[in-house]
């Protein structure tokens, strides 16, 4: 049976100071995921300082202006040929993702950012068939309505 003080230690050790819990599980292995303890368990040094040079280079994407593909032109193609993305709040170059092709998902689309409404990309080796091209910015992404692989 716990005594009172070693009931007192596991509750302080268990709440904390703040009364708080720290953890919703108990550790009992290294390498144990303890909810809130942050980087205290891992001898992790925390990030310190403020780099104003950083901050000023790194671009701000509008979250708030989704991306939306207005039309593909061709709609009927084969591998390699390109294609004009035409759509609206693609961003800027810097919040411009990727873009890649439902039938092709893992495929590299070799790509060029043309402005915020036009994009260039060049159709991956596919199978014939349907497709969906997709386009990933800072704030989203878009699909567009079919488009037809040939041979």
């Amino acid at each position: 049976m716990a005594t009172r003080s070693m009931l007192g230690t596991i509750l302080s050790l268990v709440l904390g100071f703040t009364g708080m819990p720290l953890a919703v599980g108990w550790a009992a292995d290294e390498g144990s995921v303890v909810e809130g303890s942050g980087f205290s368990l891992f001898d992790t040094e925390a990030i310190k300082g403020y780099d104003e040079k950083k901050v000023q280079d790194d671009p701000v994407c509008d979250r708030t202006k989704r991306p939306k593909i207005i039309k593909v032109e061709p709609d009927v193609v084969k591998p390699g040929d390109r294609v004009v993305i035409k759509g609206e709040n693609f961003g800027t170059r810097e919040c411009f993702r990727s873009v890649y092709f439902s039938k092709a998902s893992k495929a590299t689309v070799d790509y060029t950012y043309v402005n915020q409404s036009t994009i260039k990309a060049t159709v991956p080796q596919v199978p014939p068939g349907m497709t969906f091209i997709h386009t990933i910015t800072g704030a989203g992404s878009a699909q567009s309505k079919g488009v037809l692989i040939t041979r």
